[in-house]
């Protein structure tokens, strides 16, 4: 029978779901976490693949916004929920739903689209890159050890409802999206996601706490996190578990550092996501003892050329004729002359000699700062067409400041 594709009706939710459950090997996932899930699809860019009365394939995006380098907020479509029935696969359905995808995608205007992948080698055909990168942490809090900025000492900490607090929290969290690549613009409803709590997911841990930090009344940063306790013979062994830590300056993001340090009957703390550049790893004595592990964040891949590249800007004067090639968006091959500098760009197609030859993959590695030119070419990912091209564009393309991806979708 013929797999055919449509677009996910409101009354075929739970049918929908529960097949991307099964093929992640999940059993059936918490009300509190199915109902946020269920709130935020947008029917409209989900896709159902039916052979018969069957679900057997899923797959769908968010219009997200996603700052890039230089501020701007750019829409950027999430996609989500993708999953092929284990009795279905080899049979091109993927692609198929890829394909249908990008293609709304490019109707749409969206420049960007980007993804957390389960297995990231699977995306690659469909020209997604993995473009920042997460750092998991492990601290041990007794042989660490933190040094502080003096200014640390005036700032105010309370405990806070998480519920309560999230509009102030969120605030917080807005105000930085500009500063940092990679991070989402909050959609209505994505606030929720920072406190979710089902205590299926625990893991034996506390319930969710937060604790807001404040200067002149003003709240300048958060934390939240759980506390899981253990014993052993020598002593307490809990563990803080950090979910998330926002501040708007040093001194408050000190502070809250400090305070998660300090916290009785604990030793050490984990965190699986925060930025690759944290500064976090400057303020311990002994980063040995921390636990540095990093992996891949988020995956992205230009569906527009011209306007992402026009999005941005760059970190030095460039002006650069680029080779791309695109087969599986066909209407991105070609030349296109990149100029621009702090203050703006433009990318356009032309008709000029190609400085750099690279696939859309590699403007995807590159395109928020975290992956260097260079270090494609040295792969034989990039090739350089003229003498200094690479270099110009290289250090253009790179940034002050680790591109992350806070939360998944």
């Amino acid at each position: 029978m013929t797999v055919e594709l449509r677009v996910l009706e409101s009354e075929q939710w739970d049918e929908w779901f529960s097949t991307l459950e099964r093929a992640f090997g999940s059993a059936v996932w918490p009300t509190e976490e199915r109902e946020f899930d269920r709130g935020v699809t947008e029917l409209s860019r989900s896709i159902a693949a039916w052979d018969g009365a069957e679900v057997v394939g899923t797959a769908g995006a968010f219009s997200f916004r996603m700052a890039v380098p230089g501020g701007a907020v750019v829409p950027a479509a999430g996609v989500t929920m993708v999953s092929v029935a284990s009795t279905h696969r080899r049979r091109g359905l993927l692609t198929s739903m890829m394909r249908r995808q990008l293609d709304e995608v490019h109707e749409l205007g969206e420049p960007l689209a980007v993804l957390t992948a389960s297995e990231p080698a699977i995306y690659g055909r469909y020209g997604y890159e993995v473009a920042t990168r997460q750092t998991s942490l492990e601290v041990d809090t007794l042989r660490a050890g933190l040094t502080v900025p003096a200014g640390a000492d005036g700032v105010t900490l309370r405990f806070a409802d998480p519920e309560k607090a999230l509009a102030a929290c969120e605030e917080v969290y807005g105000r930085l999206v500009p500063t940092r690549p990679g991070m989402l613009e909050r959609r209505p409803n994505w606030e929720r996601k920072g406190v979710l709590d089902p205590e299926a997911f625990r893991d034996g841990a506390s319930k969710l706490l937060c604790v807001v930090a404040e200067r002149d009344g003003e709240v300048r940063g958060y934390t939240r996190y759980a506390v899981k306790s253990a014993w052993n013979p020598a002593g307490p062994d809990g563990t803080v578990v950090l979910r998330d830590l926002e501040a708007l300056d040093p001194d408050t993001y000190a502070a809250l550092w400090r305070y998660l340090f300090g916290i009785d009957l604990t030793c050490r703390i984990t965190a699986r996501n925060r930025p690759a550049d944290d500064p976090v790893l400057h303020l311990v004595d002994d980063v040995r003892r921390c636990g540095v592990r990093v992996r891949e964040g988020l995956l992205l891949r230009p569906v527009e050329v011209g306007a992402a590249l026009s999005a941005r800007t760059y970190a030095a004067p460039l002006d650069v004729v680029l080779e791309v090639s695109d087969p599986f968006c066909p209407w991105n091959e070609g030349r296109w002359r990149l100029g621009g500098d702090a203050k703006g760009a433009t990318c356009e197609r032309t008709t000029d000699a190609a400085d750099l030859a690279l696939s859309v993959r590699e403007l995807g590695a590159a395109y928020l700062g975290d992956v260097s030119l260079t270090a494609l070419a040295r792969a034989g990912r990039v090739r350089e067409l003229r003498q200094g091209a690479l270099r110009e564009a290289a250090v253009a393309f790179g940034g002050d400041v680790a591109p992350w991806l806070p939360h998944g979708f």
